[in-house]
Order: structure tokens, then C-alpha cells, then sequence
């Protein structure tokens, strides 16, 4: 018997019904999408990037690995292409060049690049405040190294030429009163090859600056005793005496269980310093938007694997100083401030 013409208007009525929330949800989705691709009403970024690292081993390389992976996601029309490099000081020239068009670099890197007017300086933009480097200098467990000053005469990795370590290495060695040309033997090295020179008997102690902890360091106090040397206090307000990039410096503290082998339960004195993320005014505003708004969205995903990037925080991400912020990474903060 066929269905009443009543009976069928209230069955569609609540199919309707049953599909409205179906029908709405769908919306949202797809509304939460378009607002990830679209900020703002503007075009999908699309073309191809290349994010300049860091070197093998080093907290550099592993998170533009991460964030490489994120881009891939999260902005499929944008291929990226990651290349290693020394450290901050050729990051900085390789974005200021176009050979690079976003990479990480030390805010007293940037301020020494800005500074020193080097070619492209004025050019450099800032994205987002990452997280902090902290200064490691690494001996040997039954090393006589107390402090800075004690590296007279002795073999020291500095780090690599283009590095933010080998800024930090000559600083910090001035402050203890030692010429890094004259009263130590000088080694050029980055992470990727330190810890194995420090095992051969080929380093008496090592300067690196990074998140923590850095994998290099760590996986070489499970294997061979080291020991970290606290950067006092009265280091750190010399350094801070000579004024310029030196401001960006500040005291802080290695946690004691960062390295649980060197450390022996106890923390560590030592100096930190901001990495930012930095890009040129000639980069697409919709693109370091997509860039930026992808930095902080991948935070905690980021933040599993490189631990220090856990600290990202969208409150104070946008103080990129010694660099004025990118438009299109301002267009990002605008966009989600409460």
C-alpha cells in the first residue's frame, strides 16, 4: 500500500533534519580548510623555496627537515628544498643573496650581519622568534677545564667559519681574556664532526651553541664521559659590556637532566641566545604568511622530535628584533590575534 502523501513530507522532513548537521559539519571542515590554504581571502601560495640549514647532526638540520615535511603538507602547491650549510653567519648570506629564501639564524648573527652593513642586510626580514641555543662548552669528564679561561694552550672546536657558534666561540674566549687567534689551538669543526674528534684525543673541548638537548652532544655522553663547564655569570656581563650584538646575549641555565650523563644531576651555567626565522622583503607576502602561519601550527607536531621547538611561542613570535617583520608574517598575526 502505497504511503500516505503526510507520512512521506515527514519523512523527508527529517531526512533534512538528519542531514543538516551532517551538511553543517562538512561546512566547517571545509570552512577550517580554506582558512588554513586561504587567509585572509588571498590565492594559495605555490612556487619553489629553498630553506637553508644547517649542519649534519645539528638541531638546524633536523627541524627544517620537520617543518620541509609540514610544508609539504600543509601548502601542497610549494615544493621545498633544504640545503645544509655552516650555520647562522651563511644562512644569513645565502637568504640575502637569493640563493636561499628562508632559513634560522642567532639574533646576534643577525645583528652582527645588520651591523657590518654585509650585502643584502637591509633587505632581511624576521618571520617568527623560534626558540632559544644555548652554549655548550664540552671536555672531556677528567678534563682540568673549569672555565673559559682554562682553554689556554689546549686544542678547542670553534666551529665551522660561517657559523653562529664560531661568533659565540670568539666572544666568549675574548671575555675570559684569551685571543682565539694567539692563546688556543684554534679547530674549525661543526657538531657533525667534533664529538668523534673530542673521542680520538684530536679536541681537548668543544663550543656549541643549540637547542637542547642537541642529539650530538647527547649521543656522545652515552658513549664517552664528558663533562659541561659553566659560563659564569661575570663572563656574560663582559660580553654584554661590549654593547652592539652582544645585547642579545642572556644568562640561563642548562636543566640538569638536558644531559644526565655529563651533568651528573646538577645544571649548568651558561649563555642563551634567540634563533629566529628570516626571510627577505622580496619573498611573496601570501607565501611567508603560509610559511609562518605553518611554523607555529606545526609547534607541538615539530616539537616531538626537536624538543626545543616545543617553546614556539605565538605570544612572543612576532618580536623578531634586530629584523622589522615580514608583511606577510604580520598578515599571519593579525590574523589570529585575539
Amino acid at each position: 500500500m502505497p504511503a500516505s502523501p503526510n507520512r512521506s513530507a515527514r519523512v523527508l522532513r527529517a531526512g533534512r533534519r538528519r542531514a543538516l548537521p551532517l551538511a553543517a559539519a562538512l561546512l566547517a571542515l571545509v570552512g577550517g580548510v580554506l582558512w588554513w590554504l586561504l587567509p585572509l581571502g588571498q590565492e594559495r601560495p605555490s612556487g619553489e623555496i629553498t630553506f637553508s640549514t644547517g649542519v649534519r647532526t645539528g638541531v638546524y638540520q633536523r627541524y627544517g627537515q620537520l617543518l620541509k615535511e609540514a610544508l609539504d603538507r600543509r601548502l601542497p602547491d610549494v615544493s621545498t628544498t633544504l640545503r645544509d650549510s655552516e650555520g647562522s653567519q651563511q644562512n644569513l648570506s645565502r637568504v640575502a643573496s637569493g640563493e636561499a629564501h628562508f632559513t634560522i639564524a642567532t639574533a646576534d648573527a643577525v645583528a652582527t650581519y645588520v651591523q657590518e652593513g654585509r650585502p643584502g642586510a637591509a633587505d632581511l626580514r624576521g618571520c617568527t622568534r623560534l626558540y632559544d641555543d644555548y652554549v655548550q662548552l664540552v671536555v672531556p669528564r677528567g678534563s682540568a677545564v673549569r672555565s673559559a679561561r682554562d682553554l689556554a694552550g689546549l686544542r678547542v672546536g670553534v666551529g665551522q667559519p660561517g657559523s653562529g657558534v664560531r661568533l659565540l666561540a670568539d666572544r666568549l674566549l675574548g671575555a675570559a681574556g684569551l685571543d682565539p687567534a694567539k692563546d688556543i689551538r684554534a679547530v674549525s669543526a661543526g657538531i657533525d664532526t667534533m664529538p668523534a674528534l673530542m673521542e680520538g684525543d684530536r679536541l681537548d673541548a668543544f663550543f656549541w651553541s643549540g637547542g637542547l638537548p642537541t642529539n650530538a652532544v647527547l649521543r656522545l655522553s652515552e658513549r664517552f664521559p664528558i663533562r659541561l663547564v659553566p659560563l659564569e655569570q661575570e663572563l656574560v656581563d663582559t660580553v654584554h659590556a661590549e654593547g652592539g650584538p652582544s645585547r642579545y646575549y642572556r644568562s640561563a641555565v642548562i636543566p640538569a637532566d638536558a644531559y644526565p650523563l655529563a651533568q651528573e644531576g646538577e645544571p649548568v651555567a651558561t649563555v642563551a641566545v634567540a634563533n629566529l626565522l628570516v626571510t627577505t622583503e622580496r619573498m611573496d607576502p601570501a607565501l611567508t604568511e603560509g610559511v609562518t602561519r605553518t611554523v607555529i601550527g606545526s609547534r607541538d607536531r615539530i616539537g616531538r622530535e626537536v624538543h626545543p621547538a616545543q617553546v614556539v611561542d605565538l605570544r612572543t613570535a612576532l618580536y623578531t628584533d634586530p629584523l622589522p617583520l615580514h608583511d606577510g608574517a604580520r598578515r599571519y598575526y593579525r590574523s589570529v590575534k585575539p
